[in-house]
């Protein structure tokens, strides 16, 4: 009786553990991640290179870089206007979007006229970060690396994977949001 007792026992005493976590089959090095890294800082690199050497075949206009990554020359200058796109504020324009040899993916008629509301709605980065570059009545042209396009998955579309892009984007009109407008 008194060894049945202390079986019984031990038995509770040992279901009382909690379970035990399983032991992976394979650690992971974090190799995929280095490597993803060095693919995309390779790629960039050469994108890079193929707007550094548009831009050096058209040199009679004046690129500027802009602190997204991209790259812009203006068309149109409105030297009238001082208001940039803030977030919430309503701007309509339109745009194209070609690849860097110059081949229309999506024309101005394709896209038509946008209204957008800065920073609340869906753009790729790069046209997110333009928009709020120039003033009313402005055109410039971006040259957009595949990072601060589509990137890896494209547009599902017409716009295939790691393509950079070139766009004529031209500010008709910024509505203020009623905040701005009031101070």
């Amino acid at each position: 009786m008194r060894t049945s007792i202390i079986i019984l026992l031990l038995i509770f005493l040992n279901s009382c553990r909690g379970p035990e976590p399983r032991k992976p089959v394979q650690t992971k090095s974090g190799s995929f991640f280095k490597e993803s890294i060095e693919r995309s800082r390779k790629l960039l690199e050469t994108e890079e290179a193929q707007i550094q050497q548009l831009i050096k075949m058209d040199s009679l206009k004046d690129y500027t870089h802009s602190a997204s990554g991209s790259w812009y020359h203006y068309l149109a200058v409105n030297d009238s206007a001082n208001y940039t796109p803030k977030p919430d504020d309503l701007v309509v324009f339109n745009y194209d979007l070609l690849t860097l040899d110059n081949d229309t993916i999506y024309s101005k008629d394709d896209i038509g006229v946008v209204t957008y509301k800065v920073d609340k709605q869906e753009l790729f980065q790069g046209m997110r970060d333009a928009v709020k570059l120039l003033k009313e009545k402005e055109r410039a042209t971006f040259l957009f690396p595949s990072s601060l396009a589509f990137g890896y998955h494209g547009d599902e579309n017409k716009i295939g994977s790691n393509i950079p892009l070139k766009s004529t984007i031209t500010i008709l009109q910024i509505e203020k949001q009623q905040e701005t407008k009031e101070n």
